[in-house]
């Protein structure tokens, strides 16, 4: 089963109102570069879908390749949802991996900063286990969207694994 990616024909929910910069497709631009210390560093390319059927959510997939050989790499899908009358901003996330997470953060104009809350993973999921991440996602001036991605495993602290830019699509 897929998280729903269709455009709606139906009227956005009021209470998504402030994401809606980010409903479409957006495709990188160029690609992403990523790195971690126990891994050697990669190119990737990415695309991401930001859609809605006009619940007080926002449904979102991320699927990544790698740049060269287009083999895919990474998969996310889910939902955004916004605290009513805050700007607190909650993604809940399904990854290819395994791992499953809550991260909270805030949305300060066409910027949002999140941080894990909470993480659940398969019991055989591969080691070492992410413990934390931390993500910034970001409408420049230029009106492409930025995403940088940090990660912290069982014995790694916090470190930028991942950044890329995107330019929309749809």
């Amino acid at each position: 089963m897929a998280c729903p990616v269709h455009q709606s024909a139906v009227e956005l929910n009021p209470a998504v109102l402030p994401l809606d910069w980010l409903l479409g497709t957006w495709e990188s631009d160029e690609p992403g570069e990523g790195s971690f210390p126990s891994i050697s560093p990669f190119r990737y390319i990415e695309t991401l879908h930001f859609s809605h059927v006009g619940q007080p959510v926002i449904n979102f997939m991320f699927n990544a390749f790698h740049a060269e050989s287009r083999k895919p790499l990474h998969r996310e899908c889910g939902f955004i949802r916004i605290q009513p009358g805050t700007n607190n901003v909650a993604f809940i996330i399904a990854q290819n991996s395994g791992l499953v997470e809550i991260e909270e953060g805030e949305l300060i104009g066409q910027q949002l900063a999140l941080h894990s809350r909470a993480m659940a993973r398969t019991s055989f999921a591969k080691e070492p286990y992410v413990q934390q991440i931390s993500r910034l996602i970001q409408l420049r001036p230029d009106g492409r969207l930025e995403q940088t991605v940090s990660m912290a495993l069982e014995n790694q602290p916090l470190t930028q694994h991942l950044h890329i830019t995107y330019r929309r699509a749809s």
